[in-house]
C-alpha cells in the first residue's frame, strides 16, 4: 500500500490520477458540418470533440474540490464553473491535436524504462515485477495499451506545455532592478482634493447629456430587475420543547456507542411477588444494609428461578426489562461491583439488584453528562424539526402555492426585496446560487417558488416577480446617471487643475508651508504603504527629486485629484533576499511569464482549429 502511494505521488501516478479522476481521452465524432449534432458532444475542437460525459466529470471534480476549500455552497458561481471548466477541455484537445501535428510522441521503450524505475512494481529484491504491474492494471480495469497511450497522450502535452512556457526570459539583471523597486522609500506630503468640493462650481448642461448621451448610448443600459419575495428557514431560529428522559437516555446511549463502550457487568437479582411484596422488598433491603449475603438472600427469598443460583442473571441486557428498562438502567447506572440498588418497581414486581462482576468500558454516569446530553438532544431535536419542515416546504413550493401561502401555512417569516438586481447585486442575497434562482428563465415565466436554496447554514425560498429585463435606456430615464457622471468629470477637472497649479509652485522643501493648503506629512514611505491609494502609490515613485530639493506630482486619482510632495529617492544597500532567493524569485516570474505564452499561444491554435461549442448540450449540462 505504500508502494502505491509512492507511485501515486509520482510523475506516472499523477498521470493516472488525472486521468482516472477527470477523463480526457479524444472521441470521435460527426462534424457540425455533417448535419448532425452528437448528443453526447459539448464541442468540436478542430477534427476532435469534448464529449458530454468527460465534461460532467470534469465539472463534478472541479466543483468538489471548491466546495472543500468554502464552507457556503451558496457562493459558488456554477456559471463561471461551468465556464472554466469548458475553456479548459478545449485548451487541452488544442494542445494534444498541435503535439500530434507537431510529431511529439513518446516510444514504448521510454515509457517501459520510467515504469521499471517506479518502487510500486518493483519486488523485495528490487526487480520490476510482472506480477504487480498486473495487478495494478487489473485493479484499475486497463489494459497496458490502454495505459501506454493515456502515459504517451499526457506526456506529448508535457512536452509541448514545456517547449511554450520554458522558452519564457527574464534576465537576472531585471529580477534584480524589479527587487530594488520594492526598496525604494522616500518622505511624502500629501494633500487630496476632493472632486465633491468642486461639484458646486460646474454646470452640466442639456448639450452636455446629449453629447454624453449619443457618445455611449450602447452603455447605458438598465439592469435586470426583479421584486423578490423570499423565506428564510435557520436552524437556530427553532424553539426545541424541552428534552426528556428519554431524549436523555437516547443521547447517552448513542455517545456510548460512539465511544465502543460495552457494558459487562454481570448482575443477580431479588424478585419479591405477591400483595405483600413491597414491604418484603423493604426487610430485605435492610437485611443488605447489615451485611447479609446478597446470594444467601437470593436463595431463600426471591420468587424468581434464578433465586437457585445466587440470583444470577448473567450480562446486564436492559431490553429483557420491556417498559421498565429505562427505570432498570437508572437504578444501576454508575454501580459498581458489590453495590445493591434499592427496591424497584416493575410489572414483574419489586426487584433489588447487585452488580456482581464488571469487564467492561468505563463511562461517565448520565448524570454527570447531563447537561452536555441535553443539548446534543435539543440540537438533535432541532435538526429533526429543520429537515422536516424544509421537506414541507419544498412539497408545498412543488405543488404551486405562492411564497405568501407558504409563509402563512408554516408560519415563517415573509421577506421582501424591491428592484432585486442580477449584476451589482448589493442585497442580503447576493450569492450567486440565489441570483441563478431568482434569474431563471422558467422561474421567472411561471413566478414559481423555488426549492430550498443553501445558503450558509440555512435555506432560502424565492418567488421573483415584476421582471424587467435589462434595455437601453431613453435619454430621460438616463439623464440622471449622466448628469452624476460629467458632473463628477467637470469637478475632478476643476480639482486637478487647482492641484498642478500649487504644484508648480513648490520647488524647495520650505516651500511645502507656503501654500494655500495642508500638505499632510507621511514620513517615509515605500512601494507598498497602505497610506496611499493605488493611483497615488503609482504617482509616489514617478519622478526622483534633486538633492536637497522636493518634487510636485499632481495628478486624478480615486477621490478626485492628489498633490504629493517628495525628497529624493533613496534604495536600501542591502538587499534582503539572497542569492537563492533571488533566484526562486527569477523562476516564479519566468513561470508567469511562459504562461501568458502559453496563452498567447492557445489564442494562436483556436485561428488554426476550428473551434464550435454546442450550445444546447452545454445548457442542458447545466441545467438550464
Amino acid at each position: 500500500m505504500d508502494k502505491l502511494r509512492d507511485f501515486l505521488k509520482s510523475w506516472p501516478g499523477r498521470i493516472l490520477l488525472i486521468l482516472c479522476l477527470s477523463p480526457l481521452a479524444l472521441l470521435g465524432v460527426e462534424s457540425y458540418f455533417g448535419g448532425s449534432v452528437d448528443p453526447n458532444q459539448v464541442a468540436q475542437v478542430g477534427e476532435a470533440s469534448v464529449g458530454l460525459s468527460e465534461y460532467q466529470a470534469a465539472v463534478n471534480n472541479r466543483r468538489t474540490e471548491i466546495l472543500e476549500q468554502v464552507d457556503d455552497a451558496s457562493l459558488l458561481n456554477e456559471d463561471v464553473l461551468h465556464e472554466q471548466v469548458l475553456k479548459g477541455l478545449i485548451d487541452r484537445t488544442l494542445l494534444e491535436q498541435q503535439a500530434g501535428k507537431l510529431g511529439m510522441t513518446v516510444s514504448d521503450d521510454t515509457i517501459n524504462r520510467l515504469l521499471r524505475q517506479e518502487e510500486a512494481f518493483k519486488d523485495a529484491d528490487g526487480n520490476f515485477s510482472n506480477e504487480q504491474f498486473a495487478n495494478f492494471l487489473r485493479n484499475r480495469g486497463m489494459t497496458k495499451n490502454q495505459l501506454f497511450a493515456e502515459f504517451r497522450n499526457q506526456l506529448s502535452l508535457d512536452q509541448l506545455n514545456a517547449s511554450i512556457v520554458g522558452t519564457a526570459i527574464y534576465p537576472m539583471q531585471a529580477v534584480s532592478q524589479l527587487i530594488d523597486l520594492q526598496m525604494e522609500s522616500r518622505n511624502i506630503w500629501l494633500h487630496r482634493f476632493n472632486w465633491q468640493d468642486y461639484a458646486d462650481q460646474v454646470e452640466v448642461s442639456k448639450s452636455d447629456i446629449q453629447a454624453y448621451y449619443d457618445a455611449n448610448k450602447d452603455t447605458l443600459k438598465s439592469a435586470a430587475m426583479v421584486d423578490l419575495a423570499y423565506i428564510q428557514l435557520d436552524p437556530q431560529a427553532i424553539q426545541v420543547d424541552e428534552v426528556t428522559e428519554a431524549d436523555l437516555q437516547q443521547q447517552y446511549e448513542a455517545y456510548k456507542q460512539s465511544q465502543a463502550v460495552v457494558d459487562e457487568r454481570r448482575i443477580s437479582q431479588i424478585l419479591l411477588t405477591g400483595d405483600n411484596a413491597k414491604a418484603r422488598a423493604e426487610k430485605i433491603q435492610a437485611r443488605l444494609d447489615k451485611g447479609e449475603s446478597f446470594a444467601a438472600l437470593a436463595k431463600a427469598e426471591s420468587d424468581d428461578p434464578s433465586g437457585e443460583n445466587g440470583g444470577d442473571i448473567g450480562r446486564l441486557n436492559t431490553s429483557v426489562f420491556g417498559s421498565d428498562a429505562a427505570a432498570v438502567e437508572k437504578a444501576l447506572e454508575g454501580l459498581s461491583v458489590g453495590d445493591v440498588t434499592a427496591p424497584i418497581k416493575t410489572s414483574f414486581g419489586y426487584q433489588i439488584f447487585t452488580v456482581t462482576e464488571d469487564n467492561g468500558s468505563k463511562v461517565p454516569s448520565l448524570e454527570s453528562m447531563r447537561d452536555e446530553l441535553t443539548a446534543k438532544a435539543k440540537e438533535y431535536k432541532r435538526q429533526e424539526i429543520y429537515a422536516d419542515k424544509v421537506t414541507a416546504i419544498n412539497d408545498l413550493a412543488a405543488d404551486g402555492f405562492s411564497i405568501e401561502d407558504i409563509a402563512q401555512q408554516e408560519n415563517v417569516p415573509l421577506k421582501r426585496i424591491k428592484d432585486y438586481r442580477k449584476e451589482n447585486n448589493q442585497s442580503v442575497l447576493s450569492q450567486p446560487a440565489v441570483l441563478k434562482q431568482a434569474f431563471d428563465e422558467f422561474t421567472i415565466q411561471d413566478q414559481a417558488v423555488t426549492a430550498g436554496i443553501e445558503v450558509g447554514n440555512s435555506k432560502v425560498w424565492v418567488q421573483p416577480s415584476n421582471y424587467r429585463p435589462t434595455k437601453t435606456l431613453s435619454l430621460s430615464a438616463a439623464t440622471p446617471k449622466i448628469t452624476q457622471i460629467l458632473r463628477r468629470q467637470k469637478a475632478t477637472a476643476l480639482a486637478l487643475k487647482e492641484a498642478k497649479a500649487i504644484a508648480a509652485s513648490i520647488k524647495t522643501p520650505a516651500d511645502i508651508s507656503k501654500q494655500p493648503v495642508t500638505l499632510q506629512a507621511l514620513g517615509q514611505i515605500n512601494r507598498q504603504t497602505t497610506q496611499l491609494t493605488e493611483k497615488e502609490r503609482g504617482m509616489a515613485f514617478s519622478q526622483q527629486a534633486d538633492d536637497n530639493a522636493v518634487v510636485a506630482i499632481a495628478g486624478e486619482t480615486e477621490v478626485g485629484a492628489s498633490l504629493l510632495v517628495g525628497d529624493r529617492i533613496k534604495t536600501e544597500q542591502q538587499s534582503p533576499l539572497s542569492d537563492v532567493q533571488r533566484a526562486q524569485t527569477a523562476a516564479i516570474i519566468r513561470d508567469n511569464l511562459g504562461q501568458d505564452q502559453l496563452q498567447d499561444y492557445l489564442e494562436y491554435l483556436r485561428m488554426v482549429y476550428q473551434v464550435e461549442i454546442n450550445d444546447t448540450n452545454m445548457a442542458n449540462a447545466q441545467g438550464r
